[in-house]
């Protein structure tokens, strides 16, 4: 602030403002950073005083119709839902086991149009109108089991037999291909399928005698 004397009144003293700045580059630093911090924070804390915007028309449908084991199945699934998700969680269908959870060992094992594919690596909004089979589906209505399944446990294939669905559905798939591969073939086929517990010459024995008495 400063004084000056008036001329017209004497011993009258005028106080003026004075117009220069007090603020230092530390103050200007923070100012920046603490109205920088009030912007971010609005968003967050004024989150529940916003007006929500619409939902995206055009979405994924979720209720689906899913041919699993020759039944047509109502399902409620997720726009990323893995079909392994769906057979095991939404339709109880727990033949299907999940392993690695990234397409790695197979125990997630089934058939889409009798072609085998991992289900925890493919989503099953991918598979609307495809057939889609499971180990469960295997079985004669007379609880007569498949060939496959038959052979395994004559050649002493299941040891835990946590991979054993996964390694019945590659063996289904592959003797529906080709009924009588080479064991060299078979062995292949079946090369997408890691057993943990080193049985993979008795689940190869088992393909071939279920091709040699299909």
């Amino acid at each position: 602030m400063s004084e000056m004397d008036s001329s017209d009144s004497p011993g009258t003293t005028v106080t003026l403002a004075t117009t220069h700045s007090s603020w230092s580059r530390r103050d200007f630093i923070k100012g920046v950073i603490a109205s920088g911090v009030s912007v971010s924070g609005m968003s967050y804390f004024g989150a529940g005083c916003t007006t929500p915007l619409p939902a995206q028309t055009g979405g994924v449908e979720r209720l689906l119709s899913l041919t699993v084991n020759g039944q047509v199945r109502r399902v409620d699934v997720l726009p990323g839902e893995t079909l392994a998700m769906t057979l095991r969680y939404k339709l109880g269908l727990t033949g299907t086991k999940l392993g690695c959870d990234r397409g790695e060992c197979g125990a997630c094992t089934v058939l889409i149009d009798d072609v085998n594919y991992y289900s925890c690596s493919t989503l099953t909004h991918r598979v609307r109108n495809r057939e889609i089979t499971t180990v469960e589906g295997l079985e004669s209505p007379d609880g007569t089991l498949h060939p496959v399944q038959q052979a395994f446990i004559d050649e002493l294939g299941p040891q835990c037999g946590f991979c054993t669905p996964g390694q019945v559905m590659s063996a289904v798939a592959l003797l529906r291909a080709n009924p009588n591969p080479t064991r060299q073939e078979a062995r292949e086929a079946m090369a997408g399928n890691l057993c943990r517990c080193g049985a993979y010459d008795h689940y190869l024995n088992g393909v071939m005698r279920a091709a040699s008495e299909a």
